[in-house]
């Protein structure tokens, strides 16, 4: 089976090919010191928040967002009570947000209600607009940190994204590791590069001028902030990335939930390269890096795992029906998994070694999630397979239960050690 040996190491080299490039991020995203305070530019700004269910913690992110430095008379809140049916316009409208019900089961996800949320604002009076979760929680410097870079000339901002509940479990810390990662070594070294970021669901700011040329919130795929992403990044607009503004979200806890959250994400990239695969091409071709590393963001990963599945699969399927030994077969799938295992401990490692007093859990968590990080990625191939064959998906929202103060974040590294 020298075959099947040549043909996982020409998949081994495609993946090196594809992403050597981010090996420049690790030095790159080092984390350096914080840039010198600047006045507030006295810019006004709308925050825009979806909730569908979030009466238990709504009530966090408003505290959170009603405790900043930054003018609070310069802040307005607008919140879309999404098909709600518990108390989360009720619990909104107490902590003084301006509140809207939409009621729509035949257009469902994020985008939708954005879309809602904007056509019903006077988007003149505002500066920027902000975009949060109801799960989310903002350290107290966030919006002053983000209106910083977005006075240096950067239309879309996002910022460095943290865990509440980074020590639930292996499922929970392996989605918070990567965010931590992808804050540190993607986006941050990207910063440091110049070129442009990419926004991650959700904690960015996006100008006035940005939504006016796209005449509103016009991206309704499974992956909305992928779709927004890759649609200004080829259009030439460069996000920034703010890693002092500091926001802390929920991260799913059961297996189920977290499988329904990436095969929709995972499906959610085949729709943003079905729809802009052509454009990323055109920029790639005349010179744009951001374009390149957005493409190689959605697409080649989850291609390269499916194929490396199906031929090692269809050989060991070859090799019994043929009466042959099939440990060559497996000694090279084991090779290729092994060898994966190692570059995404590495990867893990490095951000848990750096990150560390960002990470709020106990050091005996953080060393063993590290370890279990590769395999919470690995669960990624049988995800990205099932997107290929999976058609009827729709938005699900995720419950979030987790309503814990900034304070109590804080605290969690002495409550767990």
């Amino acid at each position: 089976m020298e075959t099947i040996k040549l043909i996982n190491a020409v998949l081994t080299a495609l993946f090196f090919l594809c992403y050597a490039y981010q090996f420049v991020y690790v030095p790159a995203g080092l984390p350096r010191q914080r840039h010198r305070d600047t006045p507030p530019s006295g810019r006004r700004y709308a925050v825009l928040i979806s909730a569908r269910n979030e009466e238990k913690v709504i009530g966090n992110l408003l505290a959170s967002i009603r405790s900043q430095t930054y003018d609070p008379s310069l802040v307005e809140i607008f919140v879309v009570a999404d098909n709600c049916t518990d108390g989360t316009a009720r619990v909104a409208a107490a902590a003084g947000a301006h509140v809207f019900e939409r009621f729509d089961l035949s257009r469902i996800g994020k985008g939708y209600a954005l879309q809602y949320l904007l056509d019903r604002i006077d988007r003149s009076r505002f500066d920027g607009f902000f975009v949060f979760d109801a799960d989310n929680v903002l350290d107290e410097g966030y919006i002053a940190a983000m209106d910083q870079t977005f006075s240096e000339g950067y239309p879309i901002v996002t910022s460095y994204r943290n865990s509440k509940n980074y020590g639930d479990n292996w499922i929970s810390a392996g989605y918070a590791l990567w965010f931590l990662r992808e804050s540190r070594y993607l986006n941050g070294a990207r910063m440091r590069l110049g070129t442009s970021c990419a926004v991650s669901g959700t904690g960015f700011l996006f100008s006035r001028a940005v939504i006016e040329e796209t005449g509103g919130w016009n991206f309704f795929l499974l992956t909305e902030d992928i779709e927004f992403t890759v649609h200004h990044v080829c259009a030439g607009n460069k996000i920034g990335f703010c890693e002092n503004a500091v926001l802390y979200d929920e991260q799913p806890v059961t297996f189920r939930q977290s499988w329904r959250q990436r095969l929709r994400w995972a499906r959610g990239y085949l729709q943003v390269f079905r729809k802009y695969g052509a454009e990323l091409l055109r920029g790639i071709f005349h010179g744009s890096f951001g374009c390149f590393d957005m493409a190689m963001n959605i697409m080649p990963a989850a291609v390269l795992s499916v194929v490396g599945i199906a031929v090692n699969g269809a050989a060991l399927v070859l090799s019994l029906s043929h009466g042959a030994a099939a440990a060559t077969v497996l000694r090279s799938a084991a090779e290729l998994l092994g060898s994966t295992y190692l570059t995404l401990f590495a990867i893990g490692a490095i951000t848990t070694v750096t990150e560390w007093r960002h990470i709020y859990t106990s050091d005996l968590k953080k060393i063993l999630y590290a370890f279990t990080f590769p395999l919470f990625m690995l669960t990624y191939i049988p995800i990205s397979l099932t997107a290929l064959f999976t058609r009827d998906l729709t938005w699900k929202p995720i419950e979030h239960n987790r309503a814990i103060a900034l304070d109590q974040i804080r605290l969690q590294n002495r409550k767990s050690a």
